[in-house]
């Protein structure tokens, strides 16, 4: 149980990467993008997603954050520190306190 715990966080933390635009004008991530985004790219357990995904829009991750997550071509990505990835300092953080929380709260 604690492989999976930490593997799922391993999983959701490379989704972060990439270098993202924003812009008022386009719409919200949503939840569900944020959780479909999680299980494309590895996460295959769905009540998990769901869980990571609440965490990390609770938190308070900007939309151009959360817009990181659900990037196509950050499926693959490697990198396991969410502000070497594109994220901002405090959005980094952010992330970082979501995929704390997802260990303890989401794999009970």
């Amino acid at each position: 149980m604690r492989i999976s715990l930490i593997a799922a966080a391993l999983v959701a933390l490379p989704l972060l990467a990439g270098c993202g635009g924003g812009g008022d004008d386009k719409p919200a991530v949503s939840q569900a993008e944020i959780s479909k985004s999680l299980q494309d790219g590895g996460l295959k357990d769905e009540k998990l997603a769901n869980c990571a995904a609440k965490l990390f829009v609770d938190e308070g991750i900007s939309q151009d954050g959360l817009r990181l997550m659900i990037k196509n071509d950050t499926k693959n990505a490697t990198a396991t520190d969410p502000e070497s990835m594109g994220l901002s300092g405090a959005d980094a953080d952010k992330a970082r306190s979501a995929t704390n929380k997802i260990v303890s709260e989401c794999l009970k």
